[in-house]
């Protein structure tokens, strides 16, 4: 027996469904990521006393400090997007009862 297709409706409600969830997860992504260089920044001028490096890839930048640099904001930027975008998907399961489009679990 073939499928039925979703309703209009229901197709228009998916696709704002989706269009939510990728502003709201892109805002939280964008933000977290802010938020944990500015306080790597702040961490790494407390632990060296100096300013990280503005471009790893800059040859005056010592090689050593040019990967601990690429490797603390690289590592923590990704975690804190990560932690986001979880927190966000709670968030946005609690207010609609459902997981975000893409999140759905595999049954």
């Amino acid at each position: 027996m073939a499928k039925k297709s979703p309703e209009p409706a229901q197709q228009r409600d998916v696709a704002d469904s989706s269009k939510v969830w990728s502003v709201f997860s892109l805002v939280a992504s964008l933000g977290a990521a802010a938020v944990a260089r500015k306080g790597l920044t702040t961490s790494w001028k407390a632990a060296t006393g100096k300013n990280p490096p503005a471009n790893p890839a800059d040859p005056d930048v010592q090689m050593r400090e040019a990967v601990m640099w690429a490797a603390a904001s690289g590592t923590l930027v990704a975690m804190a997007r990560m932690l986001a975008q979880r927190r966000a998907a709670g968030y946005y399961l609690k207010s609609t009862g459902k997981l975000p489009p893409g999140l759905e679990k595999d049954v």
